[in-house]
């Protein structure tokens, strides 16, 4: 039997409540299916570790998590250690380091979800965003200059190069032939004269490799609009990582909330192990009272499950998740609800004893 090495970081404030619970649905699946099973290591990094050992993760982190098959991370981010520490010394750290330059967010308005645009049809809002995860404007190159004297200046400079920009393109064509769907690349090519303009003639040079997928490109501006008065205009899409970041969450307040956003970094050659997420962070406010909701978690853990091959398990722990929406039976009070944590990822386990 096929055993599946996960490096599981709950990180920080309800990180480790919803992941806990995302656990329990992989374990359950695997122990319904038993096509295979998962094993499962515990690492305490973040901004607790950070405050008592002056760093995110240990020194030999990398080396040690390259053994794994994968990696589930809770959230990252605390009061106390500045955004730019706990950002870029171990999520960042990692997305580099395993080049997971695949940045996969579904945005697609479940069964029961809850929408704030007025008269939406469920089908129209059913998005595969694939973002750029590697350089762009989070590559990290730049400069401070003068510091401290009126004469300031700051760079921060977005770094485009013709491997990352064509590899991530040619992936979401890849997308979207094999989805047999639409392919929209946002850009802002107007204003951004170098990078964007450069992205927009390597999406139409890769184009040419794919002419039976359609096209289409918006600036990111009006793409913002798009995606609230007219969101069935989206398929998949493709974007920077700067871009992709903003626009996903408006995504995701179109498909329910960042209580039901997931996010999967992948290195799509498997050298390297990719990372499995929710992207809703880890709201200290609420932490330690089992009121987050854990579906984004469960819904980072199906794509676990695809990215293993077991897509048809996938689309089933969605259909959990769905149900659980759908019948209100437990749901968190983010949902209008007044289910705990636990309860929520119970009902999801007992749904998906009837589903499989």
């Amino acid at each position: 039997m096929k055993v599946y090495k996960i490096a599981v970081i709950p990180g920080d404030g309800i990180g480790p409540e919803v992941i806990e619970e995302g656990v329990k649905v992989l374990k359950k699946v695997a122990a319904l299916d038993k096509r295979f099973q998962f094993e499962f290591t515990y690492f305490p990094w973040g901004c607790e570790f950070y405050l008592e050992n002056g760093k995110m993760m240990d020194d030999n982190g990398m080396e040690i998590l390259q053994e794994f098959d994968a990696i589930y991370l809770g959230a990252v981010g605390y009061p106390g250690v500045p955004d730019h520490v706990s950002l870029w010394d171990l999520l960042l750290r990692i997305r580099k380091g395993f080049d997971q330059y695949v940045n996969i967010r579904p945005i697609t308005l479940l069964k029961g979800a809850p929408c704030p645009l007025k008269d939406v049809k469920r089908e129209d809002i059913d998005m595969l965003v694939i973002r750029e995860n590697s350089e762009g404007e989070y590559a990290g190159a730049g400069d401070w200059l003068f510091k401290g004297k009126p004469e300031e200046v700051v760079l921060q400079t977005g770094v485009f190069s013709r491997k990352g920009t064509e590899r991530i393109i040619r992936y979401a064509y890849e997308t979207a032939r094999h989805m047999n769907k639409s392919l929209t690349s946002i850009s802002k090519g107007n204003a951004l004269n170098y990078s964007m303009v450069f992205w927009d003639e390597i999406f139409e040079e890769v184009g040419k490799d794919y002419p039976d997928v359609k096209t289409y490109s918006y600036l990111v501006d009006a793409a913002a609009m798009f995606m609230v008065k007219q969101p069935e205009r989206f398929e998949v899409v493709v974007t920077s990582n700067l871009f992709g970041d903003i626009l996903t969450d408006l995504g995701a307040a179109l498909a329910g909330g960042l209580g039901l956003a997931a996010g999967a970094n992948i290195n799509p050659e498997k050298i390297y192990p990719s990372m499995f997420e929710p992207i809703h962070g880890s709201a200290p406010d609420i932490a330690g009272k089992n009121i987050a909701n854990p579906l984004a978690a469960i819904w980072s853990a199906s794509q676990i499950l695809d990215f293993f091959g077991y897509q048809d398990l996938g689309e089933k722990v969605l259909k959990a998740v769905e149900q659980v929406m759908v019948e209100k039976v437990a749901l968190t009070p983010d949902m209008e609800g007044t289910a705990s944590t636990s309860e929520v990822g119970d009902r999801v386990l007992f749904l998906l004893s009837e589903i499989l």
